[in-house]
């Protein structure tokens, strides 16, 4: 994924959100005061977000030096030492706050993304996210989706059509839906059933992908018998760490895991100063 258009996007906003018309409390600092800081996570993780980290520091003081001890997807143990930084303490300090919550929302993410990815190693099926995202964050998660060894749905409602049951009753039928997404556009086309008879409607209407959604093992089972390899079948609904191989191990494809990136708690991080002049 493109990194540039994203950070050149978010790192203003974020800082703007917290910064505003300007930093009170770093004012009180004298200007020439030099800061040497150290960022360790309290939590095993995988390590995510340093474009944007550097991004926030830079868009402050082009002159903050930082140091990395580990590479972007890189597992680390709790009590790591991520980095060093040094530079004007006023723009340590302001950035700070904002620099940590991207760091610790993304390498959470990462870090579930690499739990679940782990979990269906060796059965051939891969891991996808969804659209279930922070606001303001799609691009910046599903990045670390994929830094966690996981991969990306669509981003949005612009780059794939899933068509889902409202879409179907509107159009008509399976068949109809698909006949129409046809028409109007070349992006892949993906249907979403939630029995083996819509399975067969989908099957007959020939779409790129089948969401299977909510279906038992053994209806999975079924679809993937009755496929033959014609169609790429997703699974989703109702799966989490505990289920997740046996879901894979019927032979779809692929599975869609919301939790990837809505149900996340940030890693426990810390950024610890020294000040001189």
């Amino acid at each position: 994924m493109k990194l540039n258009h994203v950070l050149s996007n978010e790192v203003v906003a974020y800082l703007s959100e917290d910064v505003g018309s300007g930093d009170l409390t770093a004012a009180i600092i004298p200007e020439e005061i030099v800061a040497e800081a150290v960022v360790i996570t309290r939590e095993a993780m995988v390590l995510c977000g340093k474009p944007w980290f550097d991004a926030i520091f830079k868009q402050l003081d082009k002159q903050v030096h930082i140091t990395w001890s580990n590479s972007e997807g890189d597992y680390v143990e709790a009590g790591t030492e991520l980095c060093q930084l040094t530079g004007n303490a006023r723009a340590l300090l302001t950035g700070e706050r904002t620099a940590l919550n991207i760091l610790q929302t993304l390498s959470a993410t990462a870090t579930i993304a690499r739990n679940y990815a782990q979990a269906v190693a060796g059965t051939g099926c891969k891991i996808l996210d969804t659209r279930k995202t922070i606001p303001g964050l799609r691009m910046a998660q599903k990045y670390a989706v994929e830094c966690g060894g996981c991969y990306n749905h669509r981003i949005g409602l612009f780059d794939a059509i899933l068509i889902k049951e409202n879409h179907i009753i509107a159009a008509g039928s399976i068949a109809q839906a698909v006949a129409r997404a046809r028409q109007s556009s070349t992006v892949p086309v993906e249907v979403e059933v939630e029995n083996l008879d819509e399975f067969q409607q989908a099957l007959d209407a020939n779409p790129d992908r089948v969401m299977l959604d909510n279906f038992s093992l053994a209806d999975m089972r079924t679809a993937v018998e009755k496929n033959v390899g014609q169609i790429e079948l997703e699974a989703s609904g109702n799966v989490e760490l505990n289920n997740i191989r046996s879901v894979a191990e019927t032979g779809v494809d692929y599975i869609s895991v919301g939790a990837l990136t809505k149900n996340i708690k940030a890693i426990d991080l810390s950024m610890r100063s020294s000040f001189k002049e």
